[in-house]
């Protein structure tokens, strides 16, 4: 999963792929840095989710385009369309079986 710091990547990002996941954190968030590598370890199941993460830190506007008012959010685009968020704390269980679901039916 790499790391985006400028909005207009992560809008390239959701416009060019499929499929793609964009986990949105902070740094300060200590569930944010405990979740991460169990999210990246997850996604290596779907190898066709183009997946990248970004800190509201390094791009405050990302609040206002995704509505996010808590950290972390897990968001899953469907040509260019979200179709799933997750907020704060997430079940690794839930998240792979509705992930799962996207995948199956685009891929």
């Amino acid at each position: 999963m790499r790391q985006l710091t400028r909005l207009e990547d992560i809008e390239t990002l959701i416009a060019t792929h499929r499929m793609s996941f964009l986990y949105i954190s902070q740094q300060t968030c200590s569930v944010c840095h405990a979740l991460l590598p169990k999210v990246e370890a997850m996604l290596q199941k779907f190898p066709h989710i183009e997946s990248s993460f970004a800190q509201i830190d390094d791009i405050p506007e990302l609040a206002g385009r995704f509505s996010v008012f808590t950290a972390p959010v897990l968001l899953l685009f469907v040509e260019g369309k979200e179709v799933m968020r997750k907020a704060r704390f997430v079940t690794m269980g839930e998240l792979e079986a509705d992930i799962r679901k996207y995948y199956e039916l685009v891929m």
